[in-house]
């Protein structure tokens, strides 16, 4: 059974409607004194840290995330669901998250383009990947779809297990310990993105 982390911020149906595809035994959970029943979790989102760390922690679900993740159990945070399993994050302000994986989360820096680029970074652009489970079956650089302004910096390098480049290289998929993250969207990234959410539930 997998769990869906429903805390007001954006549209969960892709998502579930994704792992449905699988053939997934999933719900959309909203109390966090069920998280624990759960076998895989994962925490999506699309928006501001700031108003989903205030959205977490009204419910309680902060703790409760932390909690799952000290049992061990697999979980998975897609885009801002990703970011917010960092320790902190600089926008609109300095807000602290889930401190789940060591690191920070900062707008892309334009002094570091080599030639001028919109932000949001939008739409497909490829993921190098070290060798990990969740990446199975896929070559070392694959397309996924994109959407953000803000990105992770990892404390412990080793962390990093996907970078992808706009502007520069940056980090797009994380892993510590039983706690993964990946920036791109992979319910919106069609065959790619469903070979990552079936290696997940296959973990």
């Amino acid at each position: 059974m997998i769990a869906i982390v429903d805390y007001n911020i954006g549209n969960l149906s892709s998502v579930k409607n994704a792992f449905a595809q699988l053939g997934c035994d999933l719900r959309v959970e909203s109390d966090p004194h069920r998280l624990a029943q759960y076998e895989r979790i994962v925490l999506p989102g699309v928006g501001a840290f700031g108003d989903a760390m205030d959205h977490l922690r009204t419910s309680g679900m902060d703790e409760a995330l932390r909690e799952y993740a000290r049992s061990g159990k697999w979980m998975l945070g897609i885009c801002l669901g990703m970011q917010l399993l960092f320790e902190s994050s600089s926008e609109f302000g300095t807000h602290e998250g889930l401190g789940l994986v060591k690191g920070h989360v900062q707008a892309f820096d334009a002094a570091r383009f080599a030639h001028p680029l919109k932000v949001p970074h939008m739409g497909w652009n490829r993921m190098f990947t070290q060798e990990h489970p969740l990446f199975g079956g896929l070559d070392e650089a694959h397309y996924l779809y994109f959407v953000h302004s803000y990105h992770a910096v990892c404390s412990d390098p080793k962390e990093s297990i996907g970078e992808s480049e706009y502007g520069y290289r940056f980090t797009s998929a994380v892993a510590h310990e039983n706690v993964l993250g990946i920036q791109p969207h992979p319910e919106k990234s069609h065959r790619n993105g469903l070979a990552i959410l079936k290696n997940f539930v296959s973990l």
